[in-house]
């Protein structure tokens, strides 16, 4: 028998039974990933968000397993054909994959050949052939010859038709043998060549469509070293109609092509061989055309499945990192700023933002072709920095950008006493929120092109906060986002904004119904809830009043409350990490310390000076009494980095103006 999950899961991640168990318990109470993480590090064995995510994952699949078993076993005993080796090889299956093996044979399927000849009376002659090769088949198989049997399907006219049926047998048992398909598949993902060839008719197109695929007309490559960019392309062509991919073998594709090595693999694990008995030939050729028929295709079709999905888990990591990179980018914070959304013929348009992030003032200009207004354009960004006092400027790094960056570098070059800093922000994902609902409800009166300028100065603002408004999977950090399972996408990206967003904390007074969403413990209706609250009754003034918003109970106000923030409050702590269930526990320091609230908060060298230690008790272990006095050390800390502009070098416009020992800023805006 397997060891219980939670002890297979604990064996893969590298930690003990015991952490597992307490997250498993966690989990299926309806505590979040970043609740656990943050609040219930004793209880786990401090185990971190990327850890639980791997459990949880892990825990998903191995209880589909067992639901799985449980079905497989309980269809074989109905059947009557449960042996004690059958159910001890069901049992310790270890992955959905070789329980569907062992289960090929008994599965409930349409009426095969194989089936057929079985109904005919055909496996006695299957048998016997494969019991004693010295038989004669044709001799072997007159004995079976039957005209008169019902119904007239079941008849078997002659010999050839009577060993046709016995190799479908022969064939269906080959293929559905459970340790010939590991052994084969072993082989394959070792030695198999995915290979690519331009399909029929398409060699000489000059369609863009096809020819972007060219490198691929002729390709081999060993399917276990094929990277994920390249497997994902791969499988475009095919999608396209533009590339045939088959799994082949080395010797296949010789000139002449030998046989493949896995027909040999077919006769060895049957015992069959040529040593000149009556029956070894046809033999042979019953376990080649197991392989061609049957194994081949089957085998192709899975392993070609199993290389998407590693390249698709390979495409989903590396969005979700960059995903994860983009929404804890550093905010320029409580900074009035102005949001370029470059154009051409539609011009630039202009949105001005306060400290807070409100929309303070929007104008369109035409700096370039065919207006070409320079002059107006440069007056018009003056006189909104100069009215709104604005300190950054946010260009957006679609079309036209390389110009409006030189329109804002120009304007910063005449201006200095503008003090301006400008920034290029990805634009990826504006367009979206500008025509979203949301940005309608919010900007109702304000044009949609003027949408997106205010997207892109809130970007540079707080990105987490103005990220979250838009679909993850339309941010565009990603390769071949439209290629993968776009649920497994969805799920992973969603993970990732919520690990950043519950990372951050959010001001409860100030963030909107989106970004309260992803909040551990809430969802939509509840972060509507709490913003038709604030709305309705004033900002609040304690965490403990969340628990009069409609529908938010004790379970809830549990999972949420840590990551809420209210900044200004009744009490300094709602301002912090510092979760309200131990708020007692500060109390406790506060009296040995002999100190007020606002006089400890902040005072580094008094709290460092604590013994952690000595305020542990059964409720609260030594990571949690770390983690209270760190807090309090500063209080509602940012993880993101600070930010920072880069500082240009007064007369370095042009290559020709570098000189050797320079040391300049820049912006890195790829990498590859």
């Amino acid at each position: 028998m397997l060891p219980p999950i939670e002890h297979r899961i604990a064996e893969e991640l590298g930690v003990r039974p015991q952490q597992v168990i307490a997250a498993v318990q966690l989990l299926d109470e309806g505590a979040t990933v970043p609740f656990i993480a943050r609040y219930r590090k004793e209880v786990t064995g401090e185990l971190d968000d990327i850890q639980l995510r791997a459990l949880d994952e892990r825990l998903t699949y191995l209880r589909e397993l067992e639901e799985r078993r449980a079905a497989v076993l309980a269809s074989i005993e109905e059947q009557g054909k449960l042996t004690p080796e059958l159910k001890n090889d069901v049992e310790n299956a270890d992955t959905k994959q070789r329980l569907e093996d062992l289960y090929l044979p008994y599965k409930p399927k349409r009426r095969t050949k194989a089936q057929i000849a079985r109904e005919a009376g055909l496996e006695p002659l299957a048998d016997a052939l494969m019991d004693d090769p010295t038989l004669s088949p044709e001799a072997e198989a007159a004995k079976y010859v039957n005209t008169a049997t019902e119904p007239p399907e079941q008849h078997v006219p002659d010999v050839k038709a009577a060993l046709d049926g016995a190799r479908q047998i022969l064939m269906e048992r080959f293929a559905e043998d459970a340790d010939l398909l590991e052994k084969l598949r072993v082989y394959l993902n070792d030695h198999g060549l995915l290979v690519s060839k331009v399909a029929d008719g398409k060699e000489n197109s000059a369609d863009p469509e096809v020819t972007k695929f060219r490198d691929w007309f002729d390709f081999r490559e060993a399917i276990a070293a094929i990277p994920s960019h390249r497997a994902l392309a791969l499988f475009r062509g095919r999608n396209a109609d533009v590339l045939r991919l088959s799994l082949k073998t080395e010797p296949e594709l010789e000139d002449p092509p030998r046989s493949s090595p896995c027909e040999a693999m077919v006769a060895r694990r049957f015992g069959i061989e040529d040593k000149g008995r009556a029956a070894d030939r046809w033999l042979l050729d019953s376990a080649r055309w197991a392989w061609m028929v049957k194994l081949s295709l089957h085998l192709e079709l899975e392993l070609m499945n199993q290389l998407r999905e590693r390249a698709e888990e390979e495409a989903i990591r590396v969005f979700a990192r960059n995903l994860h990179d983009l929404l804890l980018a550093a905010p320029a914070g409580a900074r009035a700023a102005i949001g370029l959304d470059p154009g051409l013929r539609t011009g630039v348009k202009v949105a001005v933002l306060d400290r807070t992030g409100k929309l303070v003032d929007t104008a369109p200009i035409y700096p370039h072709e065919p207006r070409r207004d320079w002059e107006a354009s440069i007056a018009t960004i003056r006189h909104l920095a100069q009215k709104h006092e604005a300190e950054l400027i946010a260009i957006g790094n679609g079309t036209a950008s390389r110009e409006t960056d030189k329109l804002a570098g120009d304007l910063i070059k005449r201006y200095p006493e503008l003090k301006l800093a400008k920034v290029v922000v990805s634009e990826a994902g504006a367009s979206v929120y500008s025509a979203s609902e949301l940005a309608s409800r919010e900007f109702p009166d304000i044009d949609v092109s003027l949408r997106g300028a205010v997207s892109i100065a809130r970007r540079l603002q707080d990105p987490l906060a103005e990220l979250v408004k838009i679909d993850p999977k339309s941010i565009g950090v990603g390769q071949y986002q439209h290629d993968v399972n776009q649920g497994k996408l969805a799920k992973s990206l969603d993970a990732v904004v919520e690990d950043c967003v519950n990372s951050v904390g959010v001001d409860v007074n100030t963030a909107s119904a989106p970004l309260l969403a992803r909040i551990s413990g809430l969802n939509s209706t509840l972060a509507a809830n709490i913003v038709g609250y604030r709305d309705q009754h004033g900002a609040f003034r304690t965490r403990e009043a969340l628990k009069q918003v409609p529908r938010l109970g004790d379970k809830t106000f549990e999972q949420a409350a840590g990551f809420l923030r209210i900044t200004n409050g009744d009490n300094p702590l709602d301002a912090s990490a510092v979760h309200p269930e131990s708020y007692p526990l500060v109390e406790r320091i506060l009296k040995d310390v002999g100190k007020e609230m606002r006089e400890l908060i902040g005072d580094g060298r008094a709290l460092r000076a604590l013994n952690a230690a000595k305020f542990t008790d059964e409720k609260f272990g030594l990571p949690t009494v770390q983690d209270i006095l760190k807090e309090l050390e500063k209080p509602g800390r940012d993880p993101r980095p600070e930010f920072k502009t880069a500082a240009f070098k007064e007369g370095v416009e042009d290559l020709k103006d570098l000189q050797p020992g320079m040391q300049l800023e820049g912006v890195v805006t790829n990498v590859t």
